[in-house]
């Protein structure tokens, strides 16, 4: 299950271009809180500390209990993170407020193992993966910290799809109208070319024995 984390906030009473660049001068990223029927409430968050948490690889399917203020503190989903176009440094973030059960869609990484154990990867085969990031929709406290999958028994051709996935429990793709292909075992460029020759080899040899 993916951590839970904590980030510590201070509430803005000025929002706008000018108060957001107030605030990153002084080392801090804007962001908002909105959802969950209640009013939207501006923070501003350490830039170290959000950076350090975006580089778990995490941090968007992770809930984030944010502490702002004396009250206590507010259950939340990271849905998006602006980033500068040049430094890459995180600008603005926007943090969904969330309850404890709530169901909540994410992305999830998918995480491919065993493969030692495919005869096709064995054979010179290259694992081509399609989808990255799973969309799940599942229980705010049950959140996967990745989806793994087993490569054993799979040959050159073989695909594997959303179906024959053994998803965490209680957890849905979020697209549930198609089944998406995830990875593939395709051959390389040197055996498809390998077994081209030998096959136009052989149309020829049929050829002149007609």
């Amino acid at each position: 299950m993916s951590d839970m984390l904590t980030l510590s906030a201070e509430t803005r009473e000025r929002a706008g271009k000018g108060a957001s660049r107030a605030v990153r001068r002084e080392g801090r990223v804007p962001a908002v809180i909105y959802g969950n029927k209640q009013e939207p409430l501006s923070i501003h968050v350490e830039a170290k500390a959000l950076v350090k948490m975006l580089s778990t690889g995490h941090f968007m399917n992770s809930v984030v209990m944010i502490e702002a203020g004396e009250g206590a503190p507010i259950r939340t989903l990271p849905k998006d993170v602006q980033f500068h176009p040049v430094s890459d440094r995180p600008l603005h973030v926007d943090f969904l407020r969330i309850s404890e059960h709530a169901s909540v869609h994410v992305n999830v990484p998918v995480h491919f193992v065993d493969e030692e154990l495919s005869p096709g990867i064995k054979r010179g085969g290259v694992l081509n993966i399609v989808i990255h990031d799973l969309g799940l929709v599942v229980d705010a406290a049950e959140i996967p910290s990745e989806i793994s999958i087993s490569l054993k028994g799979l040959e050159v051709g073989d695909s594997i799809h959303l179906s024959s996935v053994q998803l965490p429990k209680g957890a849905q793709p979020a697209d549930t109208e198609h089944d998406l292909t995830l990875a593939t075992i395709v051959a390389p460029s040197a055996l498809k070319s390998s077994e081209g020759g030998e096959t136009d080899g052989e149309a020829t040899t049929e050829g002149e024995g007609a």
